[in-house]
């Protein structure tokens, strides 16, 4: 899918193009290729001159080559976006291309995302651009606002964990955990904390996109400003998701504490009744040994008198350790 973006009285314009001639029709400031197929490659690489990248989604890539600028001016950084699926929470990798060194676009440039999937945070940008005007002036501007909003959508994120943990700590401290309930809270707060981790991982790499946007010179001083802004906006996010690790694993070591608990109730009872049944035991390994005279043989009730001495012995012990509260 290829969408471009133009400006019109200071709001952003989406128009989706479906040919090379609707693409010739339009000064964009933006171009978007969500999974973008080799004929919109081609209309791309025709029209702007500009190829695309087999490999500029692609996770493998080298560290080195995520944020750097060719000879012709282009620059090129690829980061990844949190995409927060209930289901299967990821990052996605877009890579964005600013294009600045074809004359006829020199003079206010044109940012290129590729990506192959649908990004809330650009649906964010969109609607906000839609709605205020004056939003973004250029092509920059569009990549600060997706970096400024991936940190308020990260921002949200947090919020929604800070949510489920405060349903998962009533259920955990309620004081009645099963076992079966001690597997639900650890699921959801393997979950909550592999989330926790991928929005820490997210917000390190836009660090480092918007640092490498301030080194390279490319932003103006509004444009700078901004940049340390959405800075800001991230360090003040690193202390909620260290708390956030930290709740996590007291939550963790509580459900992991009752379950030992319950594992210990059970070992308690086998022991209480190993101990119980020790003085039976005790009781018919004398009785079988080999007597002379056998009980048996010599008193009518021999039997009843060996079984109830045998009962006897295993319910007082059972009676004492009730009394001391052992059997609870």
């Amino acid at each position: 899918m290829l969408n471009i973006f133009t400006l019109a009285h200071g709001r952003l314009v989406q128009e989706e193009i479906e040919s090379l001639a609707d693409l010739e029709r339009f000064r964009p400031i933006w171009v978007d290729l969500e999974s973008p197929t080799v004929e919109e490659k081609r209309w791309i690489k025709q029209h702007y001159g500009l190829s695309i990248p087999e490999d500029a989604t692609d996770d493998d890539i080298e560290e080195s080559a995520r944020f750097y600028e060719e000879d012709n001016g282009d620059l090129h950084i690829r980061s990844d976006f949190l995409l927060d699926d209930d289901e299967d929470p990821r990052s996605v990798r877009v890579a964005y291309i600013l294009n600045q060194h074809n004359t006829e676009l020199k003079s206010y440039g044109v940012l290129f995302s590729i990506h192959d999937e649908d990004i809330p945070v650009f649906r964010l940008l969109r609607l906000r651009a839609r709605r205020a005007p004056g939003l973004i002036e250029n092509a920059k501007d569009v990549l600060l606002k997706l970096f400024d909003a991936d940190a308020e959508y990260s921002a949200d994120t947090l919020e929604g964990i800070y949510d489920d943990l405060k349903k998962v700590s009533a259920q955990v401290l309620a004081g009645d955990m099963t076992d079966v309930r001690a597997q639900e809270v650890l699921s959801d707060i393997a979950h909550q904390e592999d989330l926790n981790g991928r929005i820490r991982r997210n917000m390190l790499d836009t660090r480092r996109a918007v640092s490498f946007m301030m080194r390279s010179k490319m932003l103006n001083s509004d444009q700078f400003e901004d940049a340390r802004q959405i800075l800001r906006d991230i360090e003040s996010l690193d202390s909620h998701t260290a708390f956030l690790f930290d709740k996590i694993n007291f939550l963790m070591d509580a459900t992991v504490g009752f379950l030992n608990i319950n594992q210990n109730k059970i070992i308690k009872l086998f022991s209480v009744a190993s101990v119980a049944l020790l003085p039976p035991t005790l009781v018919a390994s004398v009785y079988g040994m080999n007597f002379k005279f056998m009980p048996e043989l010599d008193w009518a009730y021999g039997y009843p008198y060996v079984l109830g001495l045998m009962v006897l012995s295993a319910v007082v012990p059972m009676l004492y350790f009730r009394k001391r509260g052992w059997l609870a």
